[in-house]
């Protein structure tokens, strides 16, 4: 299998080494960077990562990067999440099985944190996933070219591009992969876990409302 791993950044410098850290040389990487003015660039280059340019927010970023990749599979990955050591045999094991590229595989979410706050939203994540299939983007996202451009890939849209994706491809089309996909917890730890889980709550129903991205960005940024 060829593999493009893509990565959306803006202004990452402080998580993105820890992300590109575990993804060896193997395979394409493409940083996909919304004008950042830290270290961002130079982090990804110092990994061999290929760069391109895209105007800021996820959806738009994680478009460009899809169209800029070189790979008949693609990883879409945050900047701020660091797949487990496994991660490689996983993927190729999803790649290789009967129908594989006719469903998109996804990896377990966790924190780099060891407070309770951090176990029990694991807890719920999992539930979510499981009954829902609704899994969010720190979770990377593993898709064969094919079933991405038969679902019209990611939307252009700053947010919930994620859930977007996850809605269009349906339950029976995302295959969990028994790896973790660890992401820093620094964002939730200073806005407080129970506000964090509210905004994040709160957007996905004014999503589901079809609220504008303007009032969603809003919320999200508070």
């Amino acid at each position: 299998m060829r593999l493009s791993i893509v990565i959306p950044t803006w202004n990452a410098a402080q998580t993105l080494a820890a992300a590109l850290a575990p993804l060896g040389h193997g395979d394409e990487i493409v940083v996909v960077d919304g004008g950042s003015t830290d270290g961002t660039l130079a982090e990804a280059t110092r990994f061999g990562a290929r760069l391109v340019e895209a105007p800021r927010g996820r959806g738009v970023q994680l478009r460009h990067g899809a169209g800029a990749a070189r790979g008949d599979w693609l990883l879409f990955l945050h900047a701020d999440t660091r797949l487990g050591q496994d991660w490689r045999a996983a993927v190729a094991r999803h790649a290789s099985r009967p129908g594989g590229a006719d469903r998109a595989g996804v990896f377990r979410f966790a924190f780099d944190d060891e407070s309770r706050a951090a176990r029990f939203i694991e807890l719920m994540v999992a539930a979510r996933v499981r009954l829902l299939a609704l899994p969010y983007g720190d979770q990377g996202l593993l898709i064969h070219r094919g079933l991405y451009e038969r679902i019209g890939g990611y939307g252009s849209m700053p947010l919930m591009e994620d859930v977007d994706i996850v809605r269009r491809l349906g339950r029976a089309r995302i295959a969990p992969l028994p790896v973790k996909a660890t992401t820093s917890a620094r964002r939730w730890r200073e806005g407080g876990w129970a506000r964090r889980v509210a905004i994040n709550l709160g957007c996905l129903v004014l999503f589901y409302l079809g609220a504008s991205s303007e009032r969603i960005v809003k919320l999200y940024g508070r």
